[in-house]
């Protein structure tokens, strides 16, 4: 299975269309409104879950992968299978996310009609997990998260099928930066739409990166 890269936002119709015609699927977290595309990805507010609204938004678009609940105590197993085999009538892969260090064996490779993909949640201030990478080993992984060499780095130690992101988009925006090689450079600030510049160079980029084998 080649790495899919998937575009994780909602809302600018002008960004979803660069990252997508530079070969990256477009993800949401749902539900959301005015969604320029139909998500190939789907992810819930882990920090604030609601399941009936989040599984008839599944059902609406039904995209290829989406993330249930994380499993982030042990206790929490059955609740985090019984979101999982809700969400597999609606989708071709679950992405199970183990936060349990030691878990992993307990989880099946098929829910429903759907395969398990494992979810990673590459370690940023917006959240993380202490699982380590070689708990992974054996099962396909798909990367949330984190910046494009840090997906890259992890890339090399686990079965990569899947990264999502945004962290590009978020230096476009706020820094007028791109990515190019691990490191992130600057626009010129008075080059006409300058954030687009920026956001579509790093996509191109993260884009040839992963074909080359990552940095």
């Amino acid at each position: 299975m080649a790495i899919e890269l998937v575009y994780c936002a909602d809302g600018n119709r002008r960004f979803a269309e660069i990252a997508v015609q530079a070969g990256f699927r477009y993800g949401a977290r749902l539900p959301a409104r005015g969604l320029p595309f139909a998500p190939w990805f789907a992810d819930q507010d882990w920090k604030q879950p609601n399941r009936s609204r989040y599984m008839a938004e599944l059902a609406k678009h039904r995209p290829v992968m989406a993330t249930v609940l994380d499993w982030e105590t042990e206790e929490q197993l059955s609740e985090v299978l019984s979101w999982a085999e809700e969400a597999a009538q609606y989708v071709e892969r679950v992405i199970l996310i183990p936060k349990v260090i030691g878990g992993i064996p307990q989880l099946p490779r098929r829910i429903g009609s759907a395969d398990v993909v494992l979810g990673f949640s590459v370690p940023t201030r917006y959240g993380g997990t202490a699982v380590p990478s070689w708990e992974f080993d054996g099962w396909p992984v798909h990367l949330l998260g984190g910046s494009p060499h840090a997906q890259m780095r992890l890339a090399h130690y686990m079965n990569v099928v899947s990264a999502d992101g945004n962290c590009h988009n978020l230096m476009a925006t706020r820094f007028c930066e791109y990515w190019q090689s691990g490191k992130w450079i600057p626009v010129k600030p008075k080059q006409e739409d300058a954030i687009y510049v920026a956001f579509l160079r790093s996509c191109e980029n993260i884009m040839a990166a992963w074909r080359a084998g990552g940095v």
